[in-house]
């Protein structure tokens, strides 16, 4: 068995898609509209369906705006230098929420991004690249 994809719906699936794909790099692996349904579906990721889980986005036709909840999360992505990452994602218009620094009760150095719809994305820094001041110990599963 392994993780296939996580599905987000959003209400704007051309602003999402410029999120994903234009801000943090994903790359539009296919899309389909199932117009008997009224949604589309956008699957992203940073390599092919066939060896990497990736995310769906689901846009329900005429559906601007979901209530995101409490008890949703977030999704995570490593990144090989946190502070680079996030100066290019605010230089292409994305939004830094949390700035880079170790997570609350550890060391590992996390940032949190938020996309058009208000979901948040994690980056967390592997290895220890970034910040020379910083000695990072590999990525685990955070609970925030």
């Amino acid at each position: 068995m392994r993780l296939l994809h996580t599905m987000l719906r959003v209400g704007n699936l051309e602003e999402s898609l410029k999120f994903y794909c234009d801000i943090l790099g994903m790359k539009l692996l296919r899309k389909k509209d199932y117009p008997g349904g009224e949604f589309t579906l956008a699957f992203v990721g940073y390599g092919d369906e066939s060896d990497n889980t990736v995310l769906e986005l689901t846009y329900n036709w005429g559906t601007e705006q979901y209530d995101l909840g409490d008890a949703y999360g977030h999704i995570a992505i490593g990144v090989d230098d946190i502070y680079g990452t996030c100066e290019e994602i605010k230089a292409r218009g994305g939004k830094v929420v949390r700035e880079p620094g170790p997570m609350k009760h550890g060391s590992t150095v996390i940032a949190f991004v938020e996309d058009p719809n208000g979901y948040k994305v994690e980056l967390i820094q592997l290895g220890t690249q970034g910040s020379p001041e910083q000695k990072v110990e590999q990525p685990q599963l955070v609970s925030q």
